[in-house]
C-alpha cells in the first residue's frame, strides 16, 4: 500500500501547508473570514488532492486541481503582501515554496502522460 510520506511532493506540501496555516492564523481578524479562511481551505484541499493522487490510478485530474489551487494561492499571497499582512521576506519565501510544489506537480503530470 502507498505511503504519502514516501512522496516528496506530499512532504513538501505538508510543511508548506503548516507554514501557510500559521500565517493565516496570525492575519488581522477582519481577513480571517475572507482571505485567510479561503487560503487555509485551499491548503487543506491540496493535501487531500495529493492523497487522492497517491492512492488512485487516474492521477491527472487530482494533480491538475492541485496545480490550479497553487495558482489561486499565488494570487491570495500577492494580495496579502500588497496589503502588508505578510512581509516581503515572507512573500519571497512562500512564492518559492509554491513554485517548488508546482515544479514537482508538473514533473508528476509529465510522468503520468508517459
Amino acid at each position: 500500500m502507498a505511503n504519502p510520506e514516501n512522496y516528496k511532493i506530499f512532504v513538501h506540501w505538508y510543511k508548506t501547508m503548516d507554514w501557510i496555516l500559521d500565517k493565516c492564523e496570525k492575519m488581522p481578524v477582519n481577513t480571517r473570514f475572507t482571505i485567510a479562511n479561503r487560503m487555509g481551505a485551499l491548503c487543506v484541499e491540496n493535501i487531500e488532492l495529493l492523497v487522492e493522487a497517491i492512492y488512485r490510478s487516474n492521477r491527472r485530474a487530482y494533480l491538475e486541481s492541485f496545480n490550479m489551487n497553487l495558482e489561486k494561492l499565488r494570487v491570495f499571497f500577492r494580495i496579502c503582501h500588497e496589503r502588508r499582512y505578510i512581509s516581503h521576506e515572507q512573500y519571497r519565501y512562500i512564492a518559492a515554496e509554491i513554485n517548488e510544489a508546482g515544479k514537482m506537480c508538473g514533473g508528476w503530470l509529465k510522468s503520468c502522460a508517459q
